[in-house]
């Protein structure tokens, strides 16, 4: 599929008669060409959400997945591509969520590009599920979900758009510090709760929440596997309902991404209410990144009392 793209873009350049995909900084890539705004290409919800905190009013940011679409599963487009060749930065998560991002850079051809893999320098934790490991990589993707995994992205962010723009480094160290602040109280705040709840465990649709669970000494038990594929085995459900009346589980958390109705399948078999929890990689319900993430933390806590 991709391959296919790549010749529909190069003869759609070469139809233009541009034989270089990429854009250099001193033509069209320059902050004039966009009101003075650095463009920002990113792969999905989440990290255009920690460039909006960094770099606020000086950055332009197009998210290239759609709302709604798994990022593992993301085939890109002949305008993505384009849109990257003409970009200044591109930001993506990295650790496997994004396993087309490399033919996709080669395929856009942009020589200035900076390219920031949001989620180097992290402690990862690595894949359980050999399937999964086959097809994404040996770790788990999902670092934004936790808290202080968000100030490392945002920090990997940061110090990109001080690349780009010297000239505002002060600005973009302020909005950074504002954001690395607020999640430094909710992490505080709900760390001092969790330690004193009667329970750790939580049941969520799929195994995206562990670097969240790491951040609060918590355990996730999870319908699906971390990449949210496939239907769970009668076997695994006969073990996810015991485990739940065994544990007295009163809530099932379902994600936008992941099957709902497997989630509200179990909470029937045990009496139990489902309740929505947020991965943020779509934006979903209007919520910014620190909204949907305060509510995941309330609902998680009552569930656990």
């Amino acid at each position: 599929m991709l391959s296919l793209i790549y010749i529909i873009i190069l003869m759609t350049l070469a139809a233009c008669g541009n034989k270089n995909v990429g854009v250099s900084v001193s033509e069209n890539n320059s902050f004039d060409s966009n009101n003075g705004k650095i463009k920002v290409v990113t792969s999905f919800n989440a990290v255009t959400q920690f460039v909006k905190a960094v770099g606020k009013d000086k950055v332009d940011v197009q998210t290239i997945i759609p709302n709604g679409t798994e990022p593992h599963d993301f085939e890109p487009k002949p305008k993505d591509l384009a849109d990257i060749s003409k970009a200044q930065v591109f930001v993506y998560n990295g650790l496997g969520m994004e396993s087309w991002v490399d033919k996709t850079l080669k395929a856009a051809d942009n020589k200035d590009l900076i390219v920031v893999e949001a989620s180097r320098g992290c402690n990862p934790i690595k894949n359980n599920d050999e399937e999964a490991i086959k097809e994404h990589g040996q770790y788990d993707p999902h670092l934004w979900i936790s808290l202080n995994g968000a100030k490392i992205e945002a920090k990997n962010i940061k110090d990109a758009l001080i690349k780009v723009d010297s000239s505002n480094k002060d600005y973009y160290e302020k909005n950074y510090s504002e954001f690395a602040s607020k999640l430094d109280v909710m992490i505080n705040d709900y760390k001092a709760k969790f330690d004193e709840a009667p329970s750790k465990n939580f049941i969520t649709g799929h195994a995206a929440f562990a670097y969240f669970c790491r951040d609060f000494n918590l355990q996730q038990n999870s319908v699906e596997s971390v990449f949210a594929e496939g239907e769970p085995t009668p076997k695994r459900m006969e073990e996810l309902v015991d485990y739940c009346k065994k544990n007295n589980v009163k809530t099932i958390f379902m994600e936008e991404m992941a099957s709902p109705k497997v989630s509200e399948t179990l909470a029937k078999e045990v009496n139990a209410k489902v309740e929505k929890i947020y991965t943020a990689e779509s934006e979903e319900d209007g919520k910014d990144y620190i909204q949907s993430m305060k509510e995941n933390l309330d609902k998680v806590y009552e569930s656990l009392k």
